[in-house]
C-alpha cells in the first residue's frame, strides 16, 4: 500500500495532537492532492481553501488541540446539508446560492473535534440517484475513470478512494453511503436509526435518511462515526466474539441478476469467517415482495424536499420523480414498517449479523444520467443496487466493507453487513476483521 501524504485521519490527529505535524500542515497536503487529482475524478463542487487554511491556523491555537479527536483532520462535506458561509446547492439549479447562516449539527460536531472542512463534494440532484454527475460534469470512480463513482454519496466516495480526504461525511437514504463506498472500495456505515441526528431536507425521507462517514479504514470511519454520534466508545474497535452470521447472497428482487464475481466474494468472506470460528451458515433474507412502501417513501420524500424550489429548474428525471411522489404520499403508512421489522426481528433471532453482496452489477458506466429518462435510472439504479434499501426502510445499521477487485470491470467489490438496531459497534469489529484478514488498497493509484 504504501505510505500517502494524508496517512489516516488517526495519524494525523495522533501527529498534531503531539506536535510533530500542525493543522495547517495536514490541510496544505489535502490541498495539494485535491489540486492534483480532482481535474480528472469532479469529486468537489466547491473547495474551501482559503476558509480551510484560516480555519487550520485558528486551530493551532486552541487550548484544546492536545486532546481533539480529529485534531487537525481534512474532511469533505457532501452538499446537501448546511455549512455556514457556503450555499448549499445539493447538485440542483433549483437550490438557493445564498449562504447558510449555520452548521448542520454533524458538521458543527466535527468542527468541535478538530476537524477541518476543506470542501464540499458532488451528488445527484437532490440526492436521489446511485450514480453522481450534473449538466456538464460527471464525477468517476478513481479506480477505472469510465466507471461511475456512484451515488448518492458519490463526490465523498471518490475524495476518499482518491486520497484526497481521508475521511469524508456521506448521507443515506437507499444506500446513498454504501452503494458509493461499494463502487470506490472504501468503507462507509449507515448508522441506525437516531444514532446521528438526521435532520436531511423535509422529512429525511420519511425517516429513512441518515448521516454517516465514509473512510479508507475502518477505524477512521469509527472514530468519524463516534464524533457523528457524540459516543466516543464507537471509536474502540472490540476483537468480535464468535457471531452467528447468515451469508445471503441472493438478489432481492427478480428485476436484478447478481453477477457471479459479486456473489463469490460474498461467499468468500463468508468461509473466511467461518474459518476464523464465526457459525456461518448460507440464508435467504426475507425482502419484501412489494417495493411500494421504498418507492413511495423515495419519491414522497423527494418531492417534500422539492417543495420550496423552481420545479421547472429540476431536472426532468427529479421532476418525473417530485411528480410520481406526489402521487404516491397518500400511501405512505407507518405500519408497513412494523409489519417489515416484526419479520426481520424474527430473521435475527438465529442470527446476529446478516453479509450480503453490497452491489448486484459493478458499477455503471460514467455518463450524464441526469440527461437520461426518469424510467433509465430507475431501471439502471435497481439492477445494480438492489441490496441497499431494506436497511433504510427499517432503520437499521449496515456497511459496505470492500473484499477484492472485479477481474473485468477493474473495480473493488464489497460485501454488505447489517444488524439489528444496536449493531453498529458489532459491523464495525467484524468488518475490522474482515479489513485485517482481505487487506485492500487504501487509495487508488493516479490514472
Amino acid at each position: 500500500m504504501g505510505d500517502h501524504p494524508l496517512s489516516s485521519a488517526i495519524g494525523i490527529a495522533d501527529r498534531v495532537r503531539s506536535g510533530m505535524s500542525s493543522p495547517v500542515e495536514a490541510v496544505e497536503s489535502a490541498l495539494a492532492v485535491i489540486a492534483e487529482r480532482d481535474p480528472k475524478i469532479h469529486a468537489f463542487v466547491s473547495v474551501l481553501a482559503e476558509q480551510a487554511r484560516a480555519d487550520a491556523l485558528a486551530l493551532t491555537h486552541r487550548a484544546d488541540l492536545s486532546s481533539l479527536p480529529l485534531a487537525g483532520v481534512p474532511v469533505a462535506i457532501k452538499d446537501d446539508i448546511p455549512v455556514a458561509g457556503q450555499p448549499m446547492r445539493e447538485g440542483s439549479h433549483a437550490t438557493s446560492s445564498e449562504p447558510k447562516a449555520s452548521d448542520h449539527s454533524v458538521v458543527a460536531r466535527l468542527r468541535a473535534a478538530g476537524a477541518v472542512v476543506v470542501g464540499l463534494t458532488a451528488l445527484p440532484e437532490l440526492a436521489v440517484w446511485g450514480t453522481t454527475d450534473a449538466p456538464g460534469v460527471i464525477t468517476r470512480n478513481p479506480w477505472n475513470l469510465s466507471r461511475t463513482c456512484g451515488g448518492s454519496s458519490g463526490g465523498s466516495a471518490a475524495a476518499v478512494a482518491a486520497g484526497m480526504v481521508p475521511i469524508a461525511h456521506g448521507t443515506d437514504g437507499l444506500g446513498s453511503i454504501r452503494i458509493p463506498a461499494a463502487n470506490c472500495g472504501v468503507f462507509g456505515i449507515k448508522p441506525g436509526r437516531g444514532v446521528v441526528p438526521s435532520e436531511l431536507g423535509a422529512t429525511s425521507w420519511f425517516g429513512m435518511a441518515e448521516n454517516g462517514p465514509l473512510a479508507t479504514t475502518v477505524a477512521d470511519a469509527a472514530l468519524m462515526l463516534s464524533v457523528l454520534a457524540d459516543r466516543p466508545e464507537l471509536a474502540q474497535l472490540a476483537q468480535p466474539a464468535p457471531l452467528r452470521i447468515a451469508v445471503a447472497p441472493g438478489s432481492p428482487t427478480h428485476l436484478s441478476v447478481v453477477d457471479p464475481h459479486w456473489r463469490a466474494a460474498t461467499e468468500r468472506a463468508g468461509t473466511e469467517l467461518a474459518c476464523s470460528g464465526h457459525r456461518v451458515e448460507s440464508a435467504k433474507l426475507p425482502y419484501p415482495v412489494n417495493l411500494l412502501p421504498v418507492l413511495a417513501r423515495w419519491t414522497a420524500g423527494t418531492a417534500a424536499d422539492a417543495e420550496e424550489l423552481d420545479f421547472r429548474q429540476l431536472q426532468r428525471r427529479t421532476r418525473r420523480h417530485v411528480a410520481v411522489g406526489r402521487g404516491l404520499r397518500r400511501v405512505v403508512r407507518s405500519q408497513q414498517v412494523v409489519r417489515l421489522e416484526q419479520t426481520m426481528f424474527a430473521f435475527f433471532a438465529d442470527y446476529d449479523v446478516v453479509i450480503t453482496p453490497t452491489l448486484a452489477q459493478p458499477p455503471l458506466a460514467a455518463a450524464a444520467w441526469s440527461e437520461r429518462s426518469w424510467t433509465s435510472n430507475i431501471v439502471a439504479n435497481v439492477r445494480y443496487a438492489p441490496f441497499t434499501a431494506l436497511w433504510n426502510l427499517v432503520g437499521w445499521p449496515a456497511a459496505s466493507v470492500p473484499v477484492g477487485t472485479h477481474p473485468q470491470s477493474g473495480t473493488p467489490l464489497a460485501v454488505q453487513i447489517a444488524a439489528p438496531p444496536g449493531g453498529e459497534a458489532r459491523i464495525l469489529a467484524l468488518a475490522a476483521h474482515i479489513e485485517r484478514v482481505a487487506a485492500w488498497p487504501r487509495v487508488a493509484p493516479a490514472r
